[in-house]
């Protein structure tokens, strides 16, 4: 029943809270450093958002934050409730993204803002039937309707968040990250 968010980075937090578990920069000048205290504080804030949400245990969740200190933060919330995380490429198009909403039963899609990537998730959403995934965005302006803003979320979610038991732990043989081939001789394959 290893899991890395609580057998690791919640063990750093309780022990060594101030040893550094992530530098973030960008090419701007930006700088994130973030603890091991802060980032079960932030990891336990980003579990019960995508709890919120409605992401459960099995759940497939898109990440298309290029880069950004944020997709670590998703990373261990989606894993502390067993959720699979699904990195994904800035550069994908609607009918790419609808692909994967389709193939990965996609119920949330966290992305940047900028480089078009929310009117191509837009444009997938239009194309798709049935449920949409929520959408939440990453950046500075990110007031955009039908849409979260992932960081004003994450700022008001607690930080309460206890290791799930029964069917909702997880054990070694669940998945925790999923990605998608490139696609070259046909359509992308989903690996687990």
């Amino acid at each position: 029943s290893f899991n890395f968010a609580f057998d690791v980075v919640d063990v750093y937090a309780k022990e060594d809270p101030k040893k550094i578990a992530l530098v973030w920069c960008n090419d701007q000048g930006d700088e994130k450093i973030l603890t091991f205290a802060e980032l079960k504080r932030q990891s336990d804030k980003a579990a019960n958002l995508f709890k919120n949400c409605g992401v459960k245990k099995g759940d497939a969740v898109m990440l298309t934050l290029k880069g950004r200190y944020d997709f670590w933060i998703c990373m261990v919330g989606l894993h502390k409730i067993g959720a699979v995380a699904i990195p994904a490429t800035h550069m994908l198009r609607a009918k790419d993204i609808a692909y994967r909403i389709n193939k990965a039963n996609l119920k949330m899609i966290v992305t940047i803002e900028e480089d078009g990537v929310p009117d191509e998730v837009d444009g997938a959403c239009g194309e798709i039937e049935g449920a949409k995934p929520v959408r939440a965005l990453v950046g500075k302006s990110t007031d955009r309707p039908d849409w979260l803003n992932f960081r004003k979320e994450l700022e008001k979610s607690s930080t309460d968040f206890s290791r799930p038991e029964g069917d909702e732990a997880t054990k070694n043989g669940d998945v925790l990250l999923a990605y998608f081939t490139s696609g070259t001789t046909g359509y992308p394959k989903m690996v687990k």
